[in-house]
């Protein structure tokens, strides 16, 4: 009497599948770092109700020591608007977006000041919120 089984489960593993799972989770990894945008400088944002998130272009970061950052580089106030004129160059009027990034310990006269001159040349001014609880 033979009571082995005909079909016999066989122990291999295929691993097109596996490759398949993982070029899917590489290719949505790579199209969702694109759409984070992070900020360099460590700053305690104010928070608001009406927080929404921009894709930003320009950041502008204003620490609680006033230094002054332009996407993450450190620069002076002095030479902030010549190089915002430069960043802001390539687009058209009005639709460049300058995203603020400031500390709320700031006075409110150096957001004032940054929002000026951003104003000045022709760029929408957005200050960066955290959502309120």
């Amino acid at each position: 009497m033979n009571l082995r089984s005909k079909n016999k489960i066989s122990a291999e593993f295929s691993m097109s599948s596996m490759t398949d799972i993982i070029f899917l989770l590489l290719i949505f990894f790579m199209l969702t770092s694109n759409l984070v945008t992070p900020a360099g400088l460590p700053v305690s944002l104010p928070s608001s109700k009406a927080s929404n998130t921009v894709l930003q272009k320009i950041s502008v970061t204003i620490t609680s020591d006033l230094r002054y950052a332009l996407n993450d580089r450190t620069i002076a106030i002095e030479d902030l608007e010549p190089q915002l004129a430069a960043l802001l160059q390539g687009t058209k009027e009005g639709e460049g977006v300058v995203v603020l990034h400031v500390d709320k310990s700031v006075p409110v006269e150096h957001l004032a000041r940054v929002a000026g001159i951003a104003s000045s040349l022709n760029a929408k001014v957005t200050l960066a919120t955290l959502p309120s609880e």
